[in-house]
């Protein structure tokens, strides 16, 4: 699957706070699709959190207008709901060559761990992984 695929981490860790974390951009150009998986740390109750995949015809968080795909329900958390969990966003064939993911943070405070993009179904193989991934490796599973 590992050739099959690019592993991008497109969003460093972000301090407890109430702003929106924005990714780097990725250019989708030969993949069908991409899974945005950002990563919560220590989330405060009623924080609530919405992780979108936007599109764009640029390579741009801002300009043009980016254009939302899909998005995730807004989740609110309770006292414990929300800590060291995941939200995920899938776009399946975008329409825009360039995506990226914001995730919004309000009313209450919430840690992000960081995000990652896995864009998938490449159409060259093997892929190349990002400089951002240190270290990989792909081969059959082992019987005890």
């Amino acid at each position: 699957m590992l050739k099959n695929v690019k592993v991008t981490p497109v969003a460093a860790s972000a301090a407890a706070a109430t702003t929106e974390v924005l990714t780097s951009v990725l250019d989708m150009s030969g993949y069908d699709g991409v899974m945005f998986i950002a990563l919560l740390g220590d989330v405060t109750t009623t924080s609530v959190l919405t992780l979108t995949a936007k599109g764009n015809t640029a390579s741009s968080t801002s300009s043009p207008t980016p254009v939302t795909q899909v998005a995730t329900a807004a989740f609110t958390a309770d006292a414990t709901s929300g800590d060291d969990k995941a939200l995920v966003v899938d776009v399946y064939d975008p329409q825009l060559r360039y995506v990226f993911a914001s995730l919004t943070r309000t009313v209450a405070n919430a840690v992000v761990n960081g995000v990652i993009a896995i864009q998938y179904k490449a159409e060259f193989r093997p892929t190349t992984q990002a400089a951002t991934v240190i270290a990989s490796a792909m081969g059959p599973g082992v019987a005890a």
